[in-house]
């Protein structure tokens, strides 16, 4: 899925706070009556998505329904909602790979947020429902890339390993090249082989389709390589591919929280979470919301309080209750 920075949970596919691995599922097969609920979601209307789904009809169980709104309350980092909503929609068709990969997303995040001991137990059943998602459809790429970086990332107490993550590379390596190299480029950073790692990245935007993303998170590689050089000629790199690609545009989102990361040019992090936002094209994994609360940080850091209020107004007014808009100072 896309990531924004690695979530440093035991799913490390990180949605909320960093770079994009590739290009977002848009449409998920919803049906017509989910349709507007779904469309709110991608928007970053978070209250909005969730009134039209509080309008349906309660009576009979609906799967796709619980699962929607498991990811709207993922998005607003409402996590055991999240959980419980998620866990319902398993409940109601175990069948479904996708709805066992947001079940495993949701309680990696919660396990990341948990003690010792709830995070080793939440951990096996983050590790058991991403490997259900794959063996329930063995050509979900987003799954397959999930559960290879909670291999990798997880320790072997709860059934991590890097040999694992190396054969989910291989087993993603038809079905999604891209996904599968930037895999191979974590297991060899988790190594400390940083040359492998690189030329993983590079191969990854050798071969992809949407290389405003693989610039982000080759520039995301050389920000933790201390790399500043080649991290800023990633980062225009990024920018100019995704000028050219109307789809693209959440890069800029992932490019501007690169920036955050480092505490370097919040000017040009604003400009390019502000063509985020004025684009066409949003998504549930940089949601709107979010991107204006991150870009009212950015204001305040400016000394524009004006437009930091305004940015604050208009994240709550998508999401009253997201906590870290309510946080900020006005």
């Amino acid at each position: 899925m896309l990531a924004v920075l690695p979530r440093a949970s035991l799913t490390a596919a990180g949605m909320m706070l960093a770079v994009a691995v590739s290009l977002p599922a848009f449409a998920q097969g919803v049906s017509t009556q989910l349709a507007p609920a779904n469309a709110a979601l991608q928007a970053g209307e978070a209250d909005h998505a969730l009134a039209l789904l509080n309008s349906l009809p309660q009576s009979g169980g609906n799967g796709e329904a619980f699962n929607l709104r498991c990811r709207v309350e993922f998005t607003l980092e409402q996590w055991d909602r999240a959980v419980s909503d998620c866990e319902q929609a398993v409940k109601l068709d175990g069948s479904n790979s996708a709805y066992h990969l947001w079940l495993g997303r949701a309680l990696g995040e919660k396990a990341s947020r948990a003690s010792f001991l709830s995070a080793f137990s939440l951990g096996k059943r983050v590790k058991a429902e991403f490997e259900e998602a794959v063996r329930l459809n063995p050509r979900n790429a987003e799954a397959l890339a999930d559960l290879g970086e909670f291999y990798y990332d997880a320790p072997g107490v709860v059934g991590g390993g890097a040999a694992k993550a190396e054969a989910v590379a291989a087993q993603l390596e038809p079905i999604d090249p891209v996904r599968a190299h930037e895999l191979r480029g974590r297991i060899a950073e988790q190594r400390k082989d940083y040359g492998t790692a690189e030329r993983e990245l590079k191969q990854a935007l050798a071969v992809s389709t949407h290389p405003s993303f693989q610039w982000m998170t080759l520039a995301n590689f050389y920000r933790f390589r201390q790399r500043w050089a080649e991290m800023e000629s990633a980062l225009r790199s990024g920018e100019n591919a995704a000028q050219h690609d109307k789809r693209a545009g959440v890069a800029l989102y992932n490019g501007a929280s690169v920036l955050m990361r480092t505490n370097r040019d919040p000017a040009r992090a604003a400009r390019m979470m502000e063509e985020y936002l004025n684009g066409s094209v949003k998504t549930e994994e940089a949601p709107a919301f979010v991107a204006h609360t991150r870009l009212a940080g950015l204001q305040q850091e400016l000394g524009d309080s004006v437009a930091a209020s305004r940015e604050r107004a208009a994240a709550l007014a998508l999401a009253h209750d997201y906590r870290p808009a309510l946080e900020l100072k006005h």
